[in-house]
């Protein structure tokens, strides 16, 4: 066995040490860049793959992709000529003596329970032909100092100054702020919190893939929000542009015991605020149920000062056991370091599994000789990815050591282990799950003896953890980011008039986020839209949509007056692209009424409104047009000449829409000059009804129906939807306007006077003589325009009879006689005119009418 303290004995003549120390947003992973790419060759250690990959990134845009190798356990991009090595700090090749160039980055974190004996052994004997830096946190200047005595300390200060803002709660933590938690189920509420009052955040876990913590990342570096919620895997050298860290909690559990974390720890974190030459700030989030939850003024002084207290020990093991058998491996790694300044490394899971499978005799018995023990060792510590704790991690090992023992991987079996994985269906957790059982497969992969057609195997399980990457990137934005809310919050400040609003078809869309619709002048919610929600969207809509509701609103006035503006009004209420946006109310008369403009019209801009409800009066003007012969009856009404006879009947005319029975009109009270005046206004006067021919059409009567509602007056039942035939059965629903009931049917007015003025003519036509002898004279009349209108025999009887005509019956046939009965004749009496109402006498379904009836057919 090898001590740790003799470094001489794995380099030759190492070249000058600096150690460059200081807390969070010092530079010193920039300066180690910076040296990496000034030597001819290099090689940097990071914590995390993550790491790794960003800094490759970086180098390759400088050296170029041909001259730089990333090297982590998941995945190795070597090129050929490669002579700059970005690695994770386990990957690193120590023994290498080749770099000109060595860092190591973090490696304070060789106080980590877990990790920390790999960060000491690097921190030992990781040494650059030219140079070599140590990077990591003030508090690791003792142990450089005692172990590495040849080392320059340089310490660099913090480029910005970081401030304890207190606690705040969630809906007051300021944009671009970072709220931490230390378990997935607080991350996940508050990520869920924060999507539905402010837009949403990105997530960062530890658990998620480098591929989905990046685009997660990227989430928030691009502003598309505001907010990211993550574990503490935020401390450790995510570069990000944090103006605000809050704690969900001050404790967590380290895998043994829940505790409170250190001032290092705490300011590890906190130091994710402010970047470069910009101040941050750090405080806690109230509300979060911990006790814990408060920083104390010690903590707090030493967080802002960045005084801690200096790490004393670091964690060691064996980097270089004997594989003479398992018991002597077990030994070497369980060694207690040969200095003061080192303790033994917890029991690291690597070591947990080694020890539980060497108790298992079947296992045991397999491993054989040097080389299987060595093999055996390094199959144990396959990383734990999933989480599972020792127990079920060493069955998986167990598992794989029956297959490695006697050779390498076949390629079907690994890739039929890969293809499983190989589904993007399920829920977060099972996404996350899978990625971890790639990762494990990425891992066994990159082995150079392990698998056969290594590199195609290597591929396929990148390419799976891909796409699982980004359907669990997928997942994680549609569950925590709402970028309707996200967009809106953002731009509901002070630079709101730079929001980006338009309106396709009828979708309003704010920033290229559907927000909801409008339909006329109102606007509607997505009805989609969270209840929380809703506020904001209305909000945004009262901001941005006055220049949309002006345009739309000069739109429709442009095609009222160019007469093709598509308003409908029912009931009194005009209706434009499917709502609201006036009605009408009682005015002077009832054919003045008011229009009243709907609320909705009220968020357009003044003047447009005022043009707009303009135009609306006069497309009312226009659409009330068809009722000018009871405007013409009105105006007469109050003209002085009129009278009180002619007077009450137009305002009768009027409030009956242009028609009344001539019985109690108080038309044959009217003098021959008020007749005259009557008949210049087209008021027809007949034998049973006054009406005006004009208002025997649909589209009047419709419209008289609705001012008559709008003025608060009762209007007969409405018209059938086939028009005004000339005949209608009767309805239950009491008398329909322009007809006249004739028991069981109904006959339009014109129509009716038409017969009538036929019957009178064939009355006439019967002979002459003195007025009197023409009045006592019967004569025959052709029902045929009758049964043409489809007016039954009863019908056309009823109507002739309310007009005075008598039906005389005609003398029945001997009882020895043939042939067809003698025709019906009339007789015609005029009716008395008097103030009582006719009597409605049921016309007799004798054997006159039957006689008529077979006329008729």
């Amino acid at each position: 066995m090898v001590p740790a303290l003799h470094v001489s004995s794995r380099h030759d003549a190492p070249g000058r040490v600096k150690a460059v120390l200081g807390p969070t947003n010092t530079g010193k992973t920039h300066l180690a860049i910076e040296r990496l790419c000034a030597h001819s060759s290099g090689m940097i250690g990071f914590p995390l793959r993550l790491l790794a990959r960003e800094v490759y990134d970086r180098v390759c845009h400088i050296k170029g992709e041909g001259s730089v190798a990333l090297i982590t356990g998941e995945e190795r991009i070597e090129p050929k000529n490669a002579r700059y090595l970005l690695c994770t700090a386990e990957a690193m090749p120590v023994m290498d003596r080749s770099m000109a160039f060595v860092a190591i980055d973090e490696a304070q974190l060789a106080a980590d329970r877990e990790r920390g004996h790999v960060f000491t052994d690097r921190l030992l004997h990781a040494r650059g032909r030219e140079e070599t830096m140590i990077l990591g946190s003030s508090t690791l200047e003792p142990m450089v100092k005692a172990l590495v005595p040849e080392a320059e300390i340089v310490t660099r200060p913090r480029f910005s100054t970081l401030t304890h803002a207190g606690a705040k709660k969630l809906s007051r933590i300021p944009p671009r702020s970072a709220i931490v938690a230390f378990s997935s189920e607080q991350v996940y509420a508050i990520a869920e919190m924060l999507r539905r009052f402010r837009g949403g955040a990105a997530v960062v876990m530890g658990a998620l893939s480098p591929q989905t913590r990046n685009a997660q990342v990227a989430l928030y570096q691009s502003g598309e929000v505001d907010y990211l919620v993550a574990t503490d895997a935020i401390g450790m050298g995510l570069n990000l542009d944090v103006e605000h860290v809050a704690f969900a909690g001050l404790s967590k559990f380290d895998g043994q015991r829940h505790r409170r974390l250190t001032t290092s720890e705490m300011a590890q974190i906190a130091g994710r605020a402010g970047r470069h030459q910009k101040d941050g700030t750090f405080g806690t989030l109230t509300g979060s149920g911990g006790h814990d939850s408060e920083f104390e003024a010690e903590e707090v002084y030493a967080i802002e000062e960045h005084r801690f207290p200096p790490l004393t020990k670091l964690f060691w093991r064996e980097p270089e056991p004997r594989f003479d058998n398992l018991e002597t491996l077990i030994a070497n790694l369980e060694t207690p370091p040969f200095r003061p300044e080192l303790v033994p490394a917890p029991q690291a899971i690597d070591l947990a599994v080694l020890k539980r499978l060497s108790e298992e005799q079947a296992v045991a018995e397999t491993v054989r000789g040097a080389g299987q023990v060595e093999r055996f060792w390094d199959v144990c510590r396959l990383p734990d990815f999933r989480h599972q704790g020792v127990e079920t991690h060493s069955r998986f090992v167990a598992r794989l050591w029956q297959d490695l023992r006697t050779g390498e991987l076949g390629a079907d079996f690994v890739a039929a282990q890969i293809a499983q994985l190989d589904r993007t269906g399920g829920d977060i957790d099972t996404l996350q799950g899978r990625i971890a059982a790639i990762r494990s497969w990425a891992y066994i992969a990159q082995r150079p003896d392990w698998v056969l057609a290594r590199d195609e195997m290597a591929a396929r399980a990148r390419a799976v953890e891909a796409r699982l990457s980004d359907a669990l990137h997928g997942k994680l934005t549609e569950r925590f980011i709402n970028r309707r809310t996200a967009v809106l919050m953002k731009k509901l400040g002070p630079d709101s008039g730079l929001l980006s609003v338009r309106l396709e078809d009828e979708e309003v869309l704010v920033e290229g986020e559907h927000i909801g619709s409008l339909r006329g002048f109102a606007f509607k919610v997505d009805p989609g839209a969270r209840l929380s929600d809703r506020k904001l969207l209305l909000a945004a809509a009262e901001k941005h949509l006055a220049a949309l509701l002006q345009t739309r609103a000069g739109t429709l006035a442009d095609a009222i007056h160019a007469g093709s503006a598509e308003i409908t009004m029912e009931d009194g209420v005009l209706t434009w692209d499917g709502e609201r946006i006036a009605m009408l109310e009682g005015g002077r008369s009832l054919l003045a009424p008011q229009l009243v403009p709907d609320r909705t019209l009220d968020a357009i801009p003044g003047p447009s409104r005022k043009a707009l409800v303009a135009a609306l009066e006069a497309w009312l003007e226009k659409a009330l047009a068809p009722l000018d012969p009871l405007r013409k009856l009105d105006e007469a009404s109050r003209a002085e000449d009129a009278g009180p006879d002619l007077r009450a009947l137009l305002i009768t005319l009027v409030e009956r829409g242009g028609m009344t029975a001539r019985e109690q009109s108080g038309v044959d009270r009217l003098d021959k000059q008020r007749r005259t005046m009557l008949a210049r206004l087209g008021v027809r006067v007949g034998a049973l009804d006054l009406f005006v021919p004009a208002m025997l059409r649909p589209g009047p009567i419709a419209l008289w129906r609705q001012l008559a509602k709008v003025a608060g007056k009762q209007a007969p039942g409405g018209l059938p939807e086939t028009g005004m035939p000339p005949a209608l059965p009767a309805t239950r629903h009491g008398r329909v306007p322009g007809y006249r009931n004739l028991g069981k049917q109904l006959v339009r007015l014109d129509m009716a006077e038409k017969l009538l003025r036929e019957a009178h003519e064939a009355r006439g036509a019967s002979g002459e003589g003195s007025r009197k002898e023409t009045r006592a004279r019967d004569f025959k009349l052709d029902p045929a325009r009758a049964v043409s209108m489809g007016l039954t025999t009863a019908s056309y009887a009823r109507l002739l009879r309310l007009a005075g005509f008598q039906p005389v019956m005609p003398r029945p046939l001997a009882e020895d006689a043939h042939g067809p009965p003698a025709p019906i004749r009339w007789r015609w009496r005029p009716p008395r005119r008097d103030t009582r109402p006719e009597r409605s006498t049921p016309v007799p379904e004798n054997s006159a009418f039957a006689a008529l009836a077979g006329m008729v057919r």
